[in-house]
């Protein structure tokens, strides 16, 4: 029995390059998103100064993505909603 070929995929490579050339790189989804990197300390600070200006029942606040760095340096990503509804 033979292995199945997985088919090419340039045709998508193509069209995702040209898609984010179009928008510049970031995604379109409405969300406004701010990256930081900062220590532990100051990082729970800037997610509590976010979580309390944009609430999230409102502004669907969320952490999006995270990464513990060395010396206790946190990489994130917050979102949020442009307006709330």
């Amino acid at each position: 029995m033979r292995t199945p070929v997985r088919p090419p995929l340039d045709g998508l490579k193509r069209r995702l390059a040209e898609s984010r050339e179009k928008t510049g790189g970031r995604r379109n989804d409405g969300f406004v998103r701010e990256t930081f990197v900062l220590p532990r300390t100051a990082a729970r600070m800037k997610a509590r100064e976010w979580f309390d200006r944009w609430p999230k029942q409102a502004y669907w606040t969320e952490i999006e993505s995270w990464l513990e760095r060395p010396d206790d340096v946190i990489e994130f990503t917050i979102r949020r909603l442009p307006v709330a509804d």
